[in-house]
């Protein structure tokens, strides 16, 4: 079958507003490790999916899949080892007031119930996000995302501020000049809120604020917004679905570059390498206050054979020093981004630590006019050569470098020298 036939029966299946990527979309048949191939049997390597963090079917964890889906699999209202051991393991990782976990499917059901669980802890409704933000598809968060289009209002009980970056500073404006202004924003925000009559509940974010752009912060706005958040009676909820398990190097969680310790941390895509697993974790205090008032059970999420792919996961984060391959091979991927940086004036910043880089594309390096359309022809023109990568940003200029945490030196120095050779005949 031809793919023209396949998409117009998927078009028919699905709908036609299914999003794809790429402008050819691509057809896959298969996984392995950093690999995707295609029905052909051409493979492409993948530098974008965080979503199987520790690499595409995973032996180990497909095979705790397998072995607990043929022995067992329940709910989490029953008593199971399995989960319960998994629960302390991952919690384990956390902050120490970050002690108790509760189990869902997906990052959106994960970011609605922290949503539910701040408002009901705090009394407040009201929602503090950055401007360019997703963070699920309920009606509760598409009611509050800037970065995709969507039929629901934004929300009267929430703002969106700014997030801000050192690259695109005004000239003359220093670090602490720049946190000041956006600081500012956010007191803004809250002041708005309670001109409103309404009570601050949270503010979610992503402290990487990956869909920025991974912008480079100045030092200590995080902290700084999070006190703001707390002297206004709300609560921190930190996302942690791109920027989790070691995705930085330095860290397991990215929240952990900053001093400043969440109150809710929601998990999602990576924590399962693919199979549907994702979490809250807060204090043990404020779970057992939310269950004592609202039932909360999820059919599927943390059921044994969820735990057993969790497991599996940090099992092989662990056994295979992915943080330290991260660290490793990112100051590689980092110095070759640079290095391109200085042979192609299209590329106006490179930033991101570990395993996750945003490569800025601009038309002027003086006046860093977004170059969108040379982005996208970059991102496709890659995925000709076999190599897949995507793109984030406001203005759709920035190449988002993301792949699985076992990328290897020599897949970092196939994609600098694949990306060279397509900028060089952008």
């Amino acid at each position: 079958m031809s793919e023209l036939d396949l998409l117009q029966r998927r078009h028919r299946a699905m709908g036609d507003q299914s999003p794809l990527f790429y402008d050819q979309p691509l057809h896959l048949v298969k996984g392995q490790g950093v690999w995707l191939f295609d029905e052909s049997g051409k493979r492409y390597l993948d530098v974008y999916n965080n979503v199987p963090c520790v690499g595409h079917c995973h032996p180990r964890v497909v095979e705790a899949m397998a072995s607990q889906a043929a022995t067992l699999n329940i709910h989490t209202r029953y008593l199971n080892d399995r989960i319960v051991s998994y629960a302390e393991r991952l919690t384990a990782t956390f902050d120490p007031s970050l002690d108790c976990v509760m189990f869902t499917c997906t990052g959106s059901e994960a970011n609605e119930l922290a949503l539910r669980m701040a408002r009901f802890c705090t009394g407040g409704k009201g929602v503090i996000v950055s401007s360019y933000n997703y963070h699920g598809n309920t009606t509760s968060l598409a009611e509050v995302t800037t970065a995709l289009p969507s039929s629901e209002p934004f929300s009267s009980y929430a703002r969106a501020v700014p997030i801000p970056c050192l690259y695109r500073a005004p000239t003359g404006t220093s670090a602490t000049e720049l946190a000041d202004q956006y600081v500012t924003r956010v007191a803004e925000a809250i002041d708005s809120l309670k001109a409103q009559g309404v009570q601050l509940a949270a503010m979610l974010i992503d402290t990487l604020f990956a869909n920025e752009g991974l912008p480079r912060l100045p030092a200590g706005y995080v902290e700084r917004i999070a006190a703001l958040v707390h002297e206004a009676g709300g609560l921190l909820i930190v996302d942690e679905v791109q920027a989790g398990f070691g995705r930085t190097g330095e860290h397991m969680w990215g929240h952990q570059a900053h001093s400043a310790v969440p109150d809710i941390v929601t998990l999602g895509k990576p924590m399962g390498n693919g199979f549907p697993l994702a979490g809250l974790v807060a204090s043990r205090e404020r779970v057992e206050a939310f269950g004592g008032r609202n039932l909360y059970f999820n059919t599927f999420g943390g059921s044994p054979v969820a735990a057993a792919v969790g497991s599996a996961v940090l099992d092989v984060i662990e056994d295979e020093q992915l943080l330290c391959n991260a660290r490793e091979v990112g100051a590689h991927l980092a110095n070759g981004l640079e290095r391109l940086a200085g042979q192609h004036s299209i590329i106006g910043d490179v930033r991101g630590k570990g395993l996750f880089f945003a490569v800025e594309l601009v038309r002027d390096r003086h006046a860093k006019t977004p170059a969108g359309a040379e982005a996208r022809r970059v991102v496709n023109q890659m995925r000709q050569r076999g190599v897949l990568i995507s793109k984030i940003g406001q203005d759709d200029n920035l190449l988002k470098i993301r792949p699985p945490l076992v990328f290897s030196l020599a897949d970092a120095d196939l994609f600098i020298d694949t990306l060279d050779s397509v900028l060089r005949e952008l």
